[in-house]
């Protein structure tokens, strides 16, 4: 039996560290189409985004629903679930195709989305019909491909156990710890065949020097914490859906909204010359050693359009885009701490917005300091993601993540009271 399960998981691993491959190449695809699109034709975001936006909802909530979002309270609502049928209608095989093809459609149509999210209901998916033959392993291996998707999509293995235990499950399970950690490294050798051993956002060597420099710290903790505190709390609130005639309106007819969220980023994104489209890695690469320097609006408008994005019920992750407005906050605060090299700032400015969002400390700076090799920014990263972790709940008192993942629990329990079959007459 051990062997069995040694199997499950090892050929779970390199199965989403596959998954985790496709989705990064075909998000790359994506992202290329619309950019050559706007390139050539200027306006023509103005048509394709708001339509897109129209059709991709249509579609998800006609063939694919519990797709929407991110992917990752799919996951985390998969594991509190008891029955089998019930997890397979958030990490189901149809859900897992449903995930990918409306993520990169929303990425080929401009959409300011991720494919890290995605990623991660994905691996719970393809650990979960791994595991089909072993019922009573589910919620393990629920926890082991999600930890496995992060760890193939960023090529950062020890971001995915740190994902796994303060996350996913906020416990760390002792029985299956050995499993996951075996699924996390094969499916980031299956990643990194693939693609090399790179850093996801290449390596940083910018340091904070001890002493007044720090006082950017508890600055760009604060002000990160309170700014993805704020995200969080728009997306739980069109989560559950707002209340009174506007919540009415917009919940009977999520088409039309959705075209009206793709016309605002459509907008954004003319204005920034497609600079907020896509996740928004690039710009934080970029700025983050120094190759651009991004417009003061660059982390509002990017803040917006993810909001848009993801209220709009597209599929498609808010990883990498809140990595990204971090980078651009970090980018605006830089200049009131001239001594300090602006790619500390940036880094501080990525922890403290993506723990505001998550409210999950420990992964933010361990995936940052992972994505960009500089275990040096180490001290000031941790007090960073303390200080915004804390600011956050001025706003939200838990992170979306799991805000959100009650949702995904009521309703795969719903649709499955729905379709049970009647209980006999007696």
């Amino acid at each position: 039996m051990i062997w069995q399960r040694r199997i499950i998981f090892g050929l779970g691993g390199i199965m989403v560290g596959l998954a985790a491959v496709v989705l990064a190449m075909g998000a790359d695809s994506s992202q290329d189409l619309y950019r050559q699109l706007i390139e050539a034709y200027p306006y023509a975001g103005l048509f394709i985004t708001p339509l897109g936006f129209g059709a991709i909802v249509w579609a998800t909530n006609r063939y694919f629903p519990g797709t929407q979002g991110s992917g990752i309270p799919q996951a985390i609502a998969a594991r509190r679930l008891k029955r089998p049928t019930s997890r397979a209608r958030l990490v189901g095989i149809r859900s897992a195709v449903g995930k990918v093809i409306m993520t990169l459609l929303g990425l080929m149509i401009g959409a300011s989305t991720g494919r890290e999210g995605p990623t991660v209901q994905v691996g719970a998916a393809v650990m979960f019909l791994t595991g089909r033959i072993a019922p009573k392993r589910q919620v393990g291996l629920i926890l082991a491909g999600a930890a496995a998707g992060i760890a193939g999509a960023f090529n950062t293995p020890l971001a995915g156990i740190v994902f796994a235990i303060e996350e996913m499950s906020r416990s760390f399970e002792m029985r299956t710890s050995g499993m996951i950690l075996g699924t996390v490294i094969l499916a980031g050798l299956t990643s990194m065949a693939v693609f090399g051993n790179y850093t996801y956002f290449g390596t940083s060597h910018d340091l904070l020097q001890f002493g007044w420099g720090w006082i950017a710290v508890p600055i760009v903790g604060v002000i990160g914490g309170l700014a993805g505190g704020f995200f969080s709390k728009i997306l739980v609130l069109f989560t559950y859906g707002l209340p009174g005639t506007v919540g009415k309106i917009i919940k009977a007819h999520p088409v039309p909204f959705a075209i009206l969220c793709g016309l605002f980023v459509a907008l954004a994104g003319l204005y920034t010359d497609g600079a907020v489209n896509g996740s928004g890695y690039e710009a934080a690469r970029d700025v983050l050693h120094g190759e651009t320097d991004l417009r003061l609006e660059y982390a509002p408008l990017k803040l917006l359009a993810t909001i848009a994005s993801s209220i709009s019920g597209l599929p498609g992750g808010i990883f990498s885009p809140s990595l990204s407005v971090g980078a651009g906050l970090g980018a605006d605060l830089a200049g009131f701490f001239p001594k300090v090299p602006v790619g500390a700032i940036v880094l501080l400015g990525m922890v403290s917005y993506f723990t505001g969002v998550v409210q999950a400390p420990i992964t933010s700076f361990v995936i940052v300091m992972e994505m960009t090799d500089n275990h040096q920014m180490m001290l000031p990263l941790m007090a960073c993601a303390l200080i915004a972790n804390a600011a956050s709940k001025v706003f939200c008192k838990e992170g979306v993540y799991h805000l959100q993942s009650g949702k995904f629990y009521d309703f795969a329990r719903q649709r499955d009271s729905e379709q049970a079959p009647p209980a006999p007459k007696s």
